[in-house]
């Protein structure tokens, strides 16, 4: 595949997710991202499993170079400046301030680079009176209204993934593309801020949507209700995931699947919005039906009668579904220091052809001679 941004130079001064995040995103689509780290101990999420390679670190950080700057030393603030007059995109994720003390402050970096993309990543915002609290994914889950949404409501406890750190990732590396294409027509640098808080509000969009025009106030179970959708444990304990919508056809078909007709004429599931409202009860009597055979006895049986669905995977089993085999959805490197590397690959295909080829993440300070090299040549 064709590296759309090859051309591109990120310094990324990023730790956890969403600074990395962003950077990764642009990594793969062929920036050449230089990941700046503190010399000693680098990204904190290097450490999340002892050692410096961490799955949290590798996750966010394939296809970027490595180089260990104390920008409090002025020889290595001097690389980082350095590095900075070579670069398009500048990205930090730290507290309001904390750049400005590091040497690495909008204003003195536009001074090096007056073209300079410069994002800066934060919990709630440059101002306002929460914009120095410490924030973390589930405290912007929270503070958007997500995590009311997402968690069981008899028993309040956190679960599923780091999803507010990976989404303002997303939308960071989504503004920062607008930024590039407007700067190709204009030479002109921009900043942008976006905030934890801000990212998941907009990724929330739905259930406000639904406050401001119905004054409905979403639970955990809106959306499911509504899209009639549903999740069953079968006789072998793996689970099959149903997405009915609204098509009459499909509700049809999975009556047929079960081989219950006697379900098609109850008046509690006969229509839609009868379905709807007696969600609970949809449940309570398909889950002992699902319960009676394998998932792939019932995936069958739900494919012969065109009813949406899925099994529903856990990731050992995920990426070995024919699909993402045919996909090839997962691939692999090897790194000359740390081994074998595998990973999910980016899910762009330009014209036709999917990009195959991933640099395992860096060890730190991995490319460090290296870049200095580059930069004494005025590369």
């Amino acid at each position: 595949m064709v590296k759309i941004l090859k051309d591109i130079r990120v310094i990324e001064l990023g730790t956890y997710i969403t600074g990395p995040a962003a950077g990764m995103h642009l990594a793969d689509l062929g920036a050449d991202v230089i990941k700046v780290e503190r010399p000693g101990s680098g990204d904190p999420f290097r450490s999340f499993k002892g050692g410096l390679y961490s799955p949290h670190f590798q996750t966010y950080n394939r296809n970027k170079r490595s180089i260990a700057l104390d920008t409090k030393q002025a020889d290595d603030l001097k690389t980082f400046h350095d590095l900075i007059a070579s670069a398009d995109v500048f990205i930090q994720n730290f507290r309001p301030g904390v750049a400005e003390r590091l040497g690495a402050g909008e204003e003195e970096l536009r001074k090096i680079n007056p073209s300079l993309i410069y994002c800066a990543i934060t919990g709630f915002g440059q101002s306002g009176p929460a914009k120095d609290r410490p924030t973390y994914d589930t405290v912007a889950q929270a503070a958007s209204g997500f995590l009311r949404l997402v968690t069981p409501p008899e028993n309040p406890r956190v679960i599923g993934p780091a999803l507010a750190d990976s989404v303002t990732g997303q939308y960071a590396a989504l503004g920062i593309m607008a930024a590039l294409v407007e700067r190709f027509k204009t030479g002109k640098g921009r900043r942008l801020d976006i905030s934890m808080l801000e990212a998941m509000c907009h990724f929330n969009l739905d259930s406000f949507t639904h406050y401001f025009s119905e004054n409905e106030i979403m639970g955990p179970l809106s959306r499911p209700e509504v899209s009639q959708s549903y999740t069953f444990s079968c006789s072998d304990d793996k689970w099959v995931a149903i997405h009915l919508s609204s098509p009459p056809k499909f509700w049809e078909g999975l009556v047929t699947a079960t081989g219950h007709p006697e379900l098609g004429t109850d008046p509690r599931f006969a229509e839609r919005p009868a379905r709807i409202e007696n969600h609970d009860a949809m449940v309570e009597v398909l889950g002992p039906i699902f319960a009676t055979k394998t998932r792939d006895e019932w995936c069958a049986a739900l494919l012969e009668n065109e009813v949406p669905h899925s099994p529903a995977y856990d990731s050992n089993e995920a990426l070995e579904d024919e699909q993402a085999l045919h996909l090839q959805i997962a691939v692999e490197a090897t790194h000359p220091e740390m081994g074998p590397f595998k990973t999910v690959r980016a899910p762009y295909s330009f014209d036709g052809a999917a990009e195959l080829n991933v640099i395992p993440p860096p060890t730190l300070d991995e490319h460090g001679d290296e870049i200095r090299a580059d930069l004494a040549k005025g590369k």
